[in-house]
């Protein structure tokens, strides 16, 4: 059993690549620009060719494939449950369609209500796949410092822009070392025999329960540790701290602003022209 080899989110793979010589800040921009796109996406072909430039950010930044599509994994039995609820129990919101797939009792399943959620499904997808993207081409330090940076145009009003991205980064970390928890109590749970990989969805889910006890207090002692550590070495926040490296854009930022832009412009261009809706 190793939960930890699934789990991409949040960490960090060193290249030496156009991608990860990008500016952490225009990443950030750039993701959040193509997260906002995402939301007006209504084909299944436009979901593909957004997939397929993902991939060739990902060649760009030399990590392999699987390794990034690993991370979808341990996603994909809850998508799935969540897509067959949404499913079964929206028959109310499509009371006035006609193309009906299937009907028993309360339950009533549309070629709306199917082609929706599973748009829906395709941006759940692709958003953690994107954000995926960032953390493995972003360490942990260049998000922190990006972030801070883009968040210190609001210190005039009294945003406290380093605490925040202290926060959001350590919040990210924490997924991987969260799992890796879990998986050091769970293996001690089957070396005092109990049956945690044993049945079905739903059994294994009951039997991980118990599990979620230990992993709690747990992770809020690592918390209080990590405050400890913090208080020790006198962190104060972003109050009076200077930085070894500045940000600073270079031609590759440019370039990579202008290539976001220049696809985003095709791509809605062909979407709204070339690509039918009902693709």
């Amino acid at each position: 059993m190793e939960l930890s080899k699934d789990i991409t989110l949040g960490q960090y793979v060193p290249r030496d690549s156009v991608i990860h010589k990008l500016d952490p800040r225009v990443k950030i921009i750039l993701w959040m620009v193509l997260v906002t796109a995402l939301f007006f996406i209504r084909t299944y072909t436009g979901y593909l060719v957004f997939f397929i430039f993902l991939m060739g950010v990902i060649h760009l930044a030399q990590i392999p494939i699987l390794y990034a599509l690993r991370g979808l994994r341990p996603a994909i039995p809850f998508i799935v449950v969540l897509f067959i609820i949404q499913l079964l129990f929206s028959g109310s919101l499509y009371a006035d369609s006609t193309n009906v797939l299937f009907e028993w009792s309360f339950i009533r399943i549309t070629a709306e209500a199917v082609r929706t959620y599973s748009l829906t499904i395709c941006r759940v997808i692709l958003l953690f796949f994107s954000v995926t993207l960032l953390t493995l081409a972003t360490s942990l330090v260049g998000l922190t410092d990006g972030m801070e940076s883009l968040m210190s145009v609001g210190r005039p009003i009294g945003v406290p822009a380093n605490e925040l991205a202290m926060v959001m980064v350590i919040a990210l970390r924490f997924v991987p070392t969260l799992v890796e928890e879990l998986e050091r109590i769970m293996k001690a749970q089957m070396a005092r025999g109990a049956e945690v990989e044993t049945g079905n969805f739903i059994q294994r889910t009951k039997q991980r329960i118990p599990i979620l006890i230990p992993l709690l207090m747990n992770t809020f002692q690592r918390a209080e540790e990590l405050i400890i550590a913090m208080e020790a070495r006198c962190y104060r926040g972003g109050k009076g701290r200077t930085k070894r490296k500045t940000l600073r854009l270079g031609i590759l930022d440019y370039q990579a602003i202008a290539v976001t832009i220049l696809f985003l412009v095709v791509f809605f261009s062909l979407t709204k022209y070339v690509i039918p809706a009902s693709w």
